[in-house]
């Protein structure tokens, strides 16, 4: 199903050539498709679409006993969409080396997410600021969160 997704996605033009579908005690609650370029998004990858849409559905923040398909490796962005949902599994088909050679190659995130962040080809600079605790702090302290 996954990979239909992917297949129709290409086809209309609608995005890349990604698709996700979650699945729950053997029940579909939500599938999508890349749609990148189409929304103007980047983080609108099928994985992401996916797991907000299950995550509406569900009325929770976490995929707890849902299990992920992939038509492909999720990326580094969705790898942590998914670890943040929490499923209970992803499944994935077409693995990285593919996706690369079709000019979808996470290897440089994964390369720049290792050097420390003065090294990194994106300028990232920590600016040290006089309250930068505080809103952790209030966090803390706050009785009524709700924690994920």
């Amino acid at each position: 199903m996954a990979i239909d997704l992917a297949k129709r996605n290409v086809k209309t033009g609608a995005g890349g050539p990604f698709g996700a579908v979650i699945v729950k005690n053997g029940r579909v609650i939500a599938k999508a498709a890349n749609s990148v370029t189409t929304s103007n998004d980047p983080t609108a990858h099928a994985e992401v679409n996916a797991v907000r849409a299950a995550c509406k559905k569900l009325k929770n923040f976490e995929l707890d006993g849902c299990i992920i398909y992939a038509s492909a490796s999720p990326c580094p962005m969705c790898l942590g969409a998914i670890y943040w949902a929490r499923p209970k599994a992803v499944y994935y088909a077409a693995g990285v080396k593919l996706a690369a050679e079709a000019g979808f190659d996470d290897g440089f995130i994964y390369e720049q997410i290792a050097l420390p962040p003065a090294k990194r080809k994106i300028k990232t600079v920590r600016v040290a600021m006089a309250q930068e605790n505080l809103p952790f702090e209030m966090w803390k302290a706050k009785t009524d969160k709700i924690e994920y």
